[in-house]
């Protein structure tokens, strides 16, 4: 079998195996909250306990899953082909499955940063991004600069720092695979659209798509399932 080079793209339906609710419902609500209440600059701005509250819920709630066989089984790749995973997910859950090249694009819930750290096109310094575990942060607790501490979090209203980075992996890419999104996301959602025009496209998700491209081959499943359905079908060629 001849070596791959392989950008996955990955969204909340790789993660809703293991227990983690998908970002973002039909009701506009996650976990119950408002996405614009904990997921906006405004938010932030109005009411910082409420968003330190709700990313140490969600950090907590993190530390009790583990990673599904979907994770494990995209982790697995590695062994037979040149792999980078491009999540838009904020856990932890593909580093802990075993991936090592792994783009986050909406930020980390396992870190922090000063709350006036700009958020720049061309992304962080080691120095400002600080690794908290599952630890909970309050208002009070202060970067080294002073500055209020901040979830690693992309936000509404904020650019998204490694879309660039996400988008050279996609062009070189000799296949993608997406799963577990339904490609309505953006920037996320057009990074396919950069792979080269000879790169085939498979797309793992259990609702039918609602994006028409004849290059997309649909494998109707869960994400555990349809990674299965995907190694088969590479194990073919």
């Amino acid at each position: 079998m001849a070596k791959n080079k392989i950008a996955i793209i990955t969204g909340a339906g790789v993660s809703a195996e293991s227990g983690i609710r998908t970002f973002r419902d039909n009701d506009g609500l996650w976990e119950q909250y408002d996405v614009m209440d904990v997921c906006s600059t405004e938010g932030w701005l109005r009411d910082k306990g409420l968003m330190l509250r709700f990313y140490n819920e969600r950090r907590a709630q993190l530390a009790t899953v583990k990673p599904n066989a979907a994770h494990l089984a995209i982790a697995d790749l590695e062994k037979d082909h040149d792999v980078t995973v491009i999540t838009q997910n904020v856990d932890n859950l593909h580093e802990r499955a075993g991936s090592t090249r792994i783009i986050h694009l909406h930020g980390e819930l396992t870190k922090v940063r000063p709350e006036n750290c700009c958020n720049e096109m061309d992304g962080f310094s080691t120095d400002s991004v600080f690794d908290i575990g599952y630890d909970a942060i309050e208002l009070g607790d202060k970067a080294p600069n002073g500055a209020q501490l901040r979830p690693h979090i992309v936000w509404f209203g904020e650019a998204v720092p490694e879309i660039e980075r996400a988008i050279r992996v996609v062009e070189k890419a000799d296949m993608v695979l997406i799963v577990g999104t339904s490609l309505q996301v953006y920037p996320a959602a057009g990074l396919y659209a950069y792979a080269n025009a000879s790169a085939p496209i498979y797309v793992i998700d259990p609702n039918p798509l609602r994006v028409h491209d004849r290059r997309l081959t649909h494998i109707q499943e869960v994400a555990t399932k349809g990674m299965e359905t995907f190694k088969n079908i590479l194990n073919s060629k």
